[in-house]
């Protein structure tokens, strides 16, 4: 679960911040962001963030948010597959509110060109540099064949071999829901494999490959280091997690305690 943890909070953070919005449940006052078109039968982790809300509200009721929930798991995800750590402020508080809108215009999509990278990072407040790093998060992780589809039959900034060995999984008019990793040599081990794959043409999604264009793009020095300097980026993704962690949160009376991630605290 730990590449569907690390999404979890970057999809709650570029969402109004980090405040647990992902995780409320469709009201008769709103629409929340899990049927948005970057979430809707995409985001995972649901469970397992109620299981670790449920032990800690046994053991020290009303004191831990979901929002916190969600930074600490997203850490301890990336440690436990061999990546880096860093310390995560704490005191957010949650959201008594969600919008689909919110998170229909404010996710990336796997479309965008670098350019649209850049400054949907940009709107939130991230150097191309911070970007970079933080898309280094897709060396974990699986991709439904519905969005890499079209890269892998019409795009030629692609490995031809590595197309081919994915069309099998990901036919042209079905297999929608078919997994393939992100990285395409070691998917379950946070490492900077994903920047070689870059520089190899084998950058799965439009958007990773958007990154790196064959050694005089803007961005191409900054996906060549990270390739060869596991140090640094994991320095600079554990800074740039820090930053998106510390996007609006709510804190002092502002937002609540949920008691169940799913829902807003009655009463």
């Amino acid at each position: 679960m730990g590449a569907s943890l690390l999404r979890l909070h970057f999809h709650d953070c570029f969402v109004n911040g980090c405040d647990a919005s992902v995780l409320l449940d469709d009201t008769a006052n709103f629409t929340g962001e899990k049927t948005a078109g970057p979430n809707n039968n995409s985001l995972r982790g649901f469970d397992v963030v109620d299981t670790i809300k449920s032990q800690l509200e046994s053991l020290c009721p009303g004191v831990v948010s979901c929002a916190d929930i969600l930074a600490v798991a997203a850490r301890d995800s990336v440690v436990a597959l061999g990546g880096t750590t860093w310390t995560v402020p704490l005191g957010r508080r949650d959201a008594t509110t969600a919008s689909a809108s919110a998170a229909n215009s404010n996710i990336p999509s796997p479309a965008l060109s670098l350019s649209g990278l850049i400054s949907a990072f940009s709107n939130k407040g991230f150097t191309t540099k911070e970007m970079i790093a933080l898309s280094g998060s897709h060396t974990i992780g699986m991709a439904k064949c519905s969005i890499f589809r079209s890269r892998i039959y019409n795009e030629t900034n692609i490995n031809t071999a590595f197309a081919t060995s994915l069309k099998s999984n990901c036919p042209s008019a079905s297999g929608d829901n078919n997994l393939s990793p992100l990285d395409t040599t070691s998917s379950t081990v946070f490492d900077t494999a994903y920047y070689t794959d870059l520089i190899n043409s084998k950058g799965l999604l439009h958007s990773d490959q958007q990154l790196y264009s064959g050694g005089n793009g803007s961005t191409d020095s900054q996906v060549k280091a990270y390739s060869t300097n596991s140090a640094t980026f994991f320095t600079d993704f554990g800074n740039a997690m820090v930053k998106m962690g510390n996007l609006s949160p709510l804190t002092g009376t502002s937002g609540q305690i949920r008691t169940n991630c799913r829902k807003v605290n009655s009463g």
